[in-house]
Order: C-alpha cells, then sequence, then structure tokens
C-alpha cells in the first residue's frame, strides 16, 4: 500500500475523499479511517492504481520533484514543482518534519503540476537543503501570451475592391486600426511561478501594388480628404502607371504584410519577437479619360 502525506484545502479534502475528515489537536495526533493527524498535515493511506510502493509523484525525503516528466510521453506540457519555505515552520513533532527536528533541514509547501500549473497538488515536504526550484523558459511564456493575442493581417480601408482608381491619379494607402489588426496587443503567461507579459504593435506594412512596385510604409496611412485635390499621400501612397487591364480578372491584386514587434519582459528577463501576417485586396486601375 503507497503512503502520501498530502496537506489539503477543506474543499479539495471534500473532493477526494469519500469519508469524513475529524480534525485533531497536536497532542492527539492518531485520527481514525486511516488517517494520521498532525497540525498542519494528515497522512493519508491511499492505494495508487498501477505503483506497487514508494511515493507518487511528489517529492521524496531526499528532495528530489518525484516525476518531472511529462503526461502520456508528452514533452511540450513538462511537469514542474515550485516550493515555498513554511512560514511559521511546523511545531516539533509535527509529522511535517518526518522524524526529524526543527533546525535539521527545513519543511516546504511544494505544489507540483504541469508547466502550465494545471492539475496542480499541494504537499507539504521536509528537505535536508534548499530545493532547485524547477525553471521555465521566459521565451517559451513570451511566445505562449503571442498564441494568445490573435494577432491579424492589415484591416484595409483603402484601396479597397470597389473603389475606382485611374492612372497616374495618387492613391492614398490606410489601414483601420484595432488591438488585433494593429495593435497594441498585450497578453500575459503564467508558468512555474514567474508571469511574462508582452505587448505586439505593428511596426511596418509592406505593400505589394499587383504592376510589381512594392511600397513601406512605417504607420497605418492617412486617410483622404476631399481638401487634398490630386495631391500625393503624406504617408502612405503609390501612383499607378498602367491600367490593370491586362491582368488576370482585369484588376491587380494588392498584398499587405504587417510586421508585428513584440517585447516582452518576465522572468528576470526581457526580448522581442516578431510575427507577419498578410491581407489581400484586388483593384482595378483604369486609363485616364479625356473628354473634348
Amino acid at each position: 500500500m503507497l503512503t502520501r502525506r498530502l496537506a489539503v484545502t477543506a474543499a479539495t479534502a471534500l473532493a477526494t475523499l469519500s469519508f469524513p475528515v475529524t480534525s485533531h489537536a497536536e497532542d492527539d495526533p492518531k485520527g481514525g479511517g486511516g488517517i494520521e493527524c498532525g497540525l498542519y498535515t494528515c497522512q493519508v493511506e491511499a492505494g495508487v492504481p498501477g505503483q506497487a510502493g514508494g511515493q507518487a509523484g511528489g517529492s521524496d525525503t531526499t528532495g528530489g520533484t518525484g516525476g518531472s516528466g511529462s503526461s502520456d510521453g508528452d514533452d511540450t506540457n513538462k511537469k514542474v514543482c515550485k516550493y515555498k519555505l513554511a512560514d511559521p515552520q511546523p511545531p516539533a513533532g509535527s509529522l511535517d518534519w518526518e522524524g526529524h527536528e526543527p533546525g535539521d533541514g527545513a519543511v516546504y509547501e511544494q505544489t507540483c503540476g504541469w508547466e502550465d500549473f494545471t492539475n496542480t497538488i499541494t504537499q507539504m515536504v521536509w528537505l535536508a537543503e534548499p530545493p532547485e526550484q524547477e525553471t521555465v523558459d521566459p521565451a517559451v511564456l513570451a511566445q505562449r501570451a503571442v498564441d494568445s493575442m490573435t494577432l491579424l493581417g492589415p484591416d484595409i480601408a483603402s484601396p479597397r475592391p470597389a473603389g475606382k482608381y485611374t492612372v497616374g491619379v495618387p492613391m492614398w494607402m490606410w489601414v483601420n486600426q484595432s488591438a488585433t489588426t494593429y495593435g497594441p496587443n498585450t497578453a500575459s503567461a503564467s508558468a512555474g511561478g514567474i508571469t511574462v507579459t508582452a505587448t505586439a504593435k505593428v511596426s511596418k506594412i509592406e505593400w505589394k501594388m499587383g504592376d510589381g512596385a512594392n511600397v513601406t510604409c512605417n504607420g497605418p496611412g492617412t486617410p483622404y480628404q476631399a481638401s487634398a485635390g490630386m495631391a500625393q499621400s503624406p504617408t502612405c501612397g503609390h501612383v499607378y502607371s498602367k491600367a490593370s487591364a491586362g491582368a488576370k480578372n482585369g484588376k491587380f491584386p494588392i498584398t499587405a504584410t504587417s510586421t508585428w514587434t513584440i517585447d516582452w519582459q518576465g522572468g528576470g528577463e526581457a526580448g522581442q519577437l516578431t510575427e507577419i501576417r498578410q491581407s489581400n485586396v484586388q483593384v482595378a486601375i483604369g486609363e485616364l479619360q479625356v473628354v473634348r
């Protein structure tokens, strides 16, 4: 029969034990129903299916993390443990000392779970030396935060598929701005006791105009105003020198590619990531008609 000593909350006890648990004072540490209770923990005899001895998961008395591998051979979600020094330390004679005396090592609160710290289990453990904390790469958490943002390609406001554009007439290009199409967009991810926060914003948009020309704009572009007349856009524009009649479907395919720059920090580190997103539109460019 495998024996584990678990420090559980009242809610956890109700969820995991099918029989009532009665707390006892330290001078009467023996409970009923196979439970031995101290002031800080209860020792519960519990059979673990598929195991025939030793401790299940958790830590052993040598300070090992007991099962730092992943579930079902999946190395993408590693099991990790974190420790917190019990404050105050349990009194002498407590079951948490596992037969040791105060001053001989220390008692820690150990929490183990998968790398995203779901399905955790917490227990009090005695360790002869301070534990080496499991570490999580902050860059991995940064990418996880980015993946939760749902970053999209440019929300093209101009040129419009139904717009009327003419050879030699300046075209103004601009995009609508939102958290998912331009930024800023901020998200966080936590694991292993650290939190990483990432902020993403579009740093440039590259336009392939379909006529062989490429235009790079370092901002969202400027919306056209009638008062501008035939002037070129001050921030993002293009002038076609030929009509699109010879192109497929009679339209030029335009591709707008956003470069998202993501700055992140957390876990004592900082860095930068880049994501690329695209959007497409097709526009017809006609010849200038001269009326005599």
